[in-house]
């Protein structure tokens, strides 16, 4: 006869409803307060809109401000140069900071390791823009997309291979070891072994690299010198030429159009960014 306790429920007792209902309400208050009052303001026209504020327009221009800042704003030119910049930044770093990772999780070494420290210190050590800068010029790419491409994928690297190489240890090993007995080189181990198991932490690295360079007005500002735009750099230029002056309806306009990408690409990969910020973590 089985006489093994049978575990019971957790039940909540009133306290904890409150502290999690506290929490809930904090949590809302920082992340829908700033919503509510980038959308109602791009909902006014320009006499509400002057003093931003929670309350709701009097009557919905949404839809006409938005064309406004889009024929007007000159949107377009700075939405290529955004694209122009982010996917080859995004694609070359998830790459070499792939293979990167890969060889760092399966050396042991005391070597490898001081390695790995110098390659995440990025993480925590932002580059110096003036050397930046000074490289930049020394080779002829200052003020141009290839430029701000190297400039990104060098600042970004190091958050790659601090996602990727804690995930790539968890991999058991005896897979790449039977890829090898059957005749696999290197690059065919990572491109069919390693790189398809890492889509959940590379969706992960996706969205946070992207969310960095689509927003980026610092590097951006520096290295293009207003030789090529991009969305937020542009936004800051007609805001400074005193085209959006006084116009916040326009400003938070723009601020939603420019954010609806990375909302699309949010909802497309929401399923696989927990299981990839968690997966490193965990050997």
């Amino acid at each position: 006869m089985n006489t093994a306790p049978t575990p019971s429920r957790a039940r909540l007792t009133p306290g904890a409803v409150l502290h999690a209902l506290l929490v809930l309400t904090v949590t809302a208050s920082f992340l829908g307060v700033p919503l509510w009052v980038a959308v109602v303001t791009a909902g006014k026209d320009q006499a509400e809109a002057v003093v931003p504020g929670l309350a709701l327009p009097s009557s919905w221009h949404l839809l006409d401000n938005i064309q406004t800042v889009i024929a007007q704003g000159r949107m377009g030119p700075a939405a290529l140069g955004s694209l122009v910049v982010t996917i080859p930044s995004v694609f070359l770093a998830l790459l070499f900071g792939s293979m990167a990772s890969w060889v760092l999780a399966r050396r042991s070494s005391r070597a490898m390791a001081a390695v790995y420290a110098v390659f995440i210190s990025g993480v925590v050590l932002p580059p110096s823009i003036i050397t930046l800068m000074m490289l930049l010029r020394m080779t002829g790419l200052a003020g141009t997309a290839v430029g701000m491409v190297c400039a990104y994928v060098g600042v970004y690297l190091s958050i790659v291979i601090f996602f990727i190489t804690g995930f790539i240890r968890t991999i058991p090993i005896s897979l790449e070891e039977s890829a090898r007995i059957d005749g696999a080189g290197p690059a065919r181990v990572f491109f069919t072994i390693i790189l398809p198991l890492l889509r959940p932490t590379l969706a992960s690295a996706t969205i946070l690299i992207v969310l960095y360079i689509w927003n980026d007005v610092f590097y951006a500002l520096f290295i293009l010198s207003g030789k090529m735009s991009t969305l937020p750099l542009n936004l800051y230029t007609v805001a400074s030429e005193g085209l959006y002056l006084n116009n916040w309806h326009l400003i938070f306009s723009y601020i939603i159009v420019m954010t609806l990408p990375l909302l699309v690409l949010f909802v497309i990969g929401q399923r696989r960014i927990i299981s990839g910020i968690t997966g490193g973590a965990v050997k």
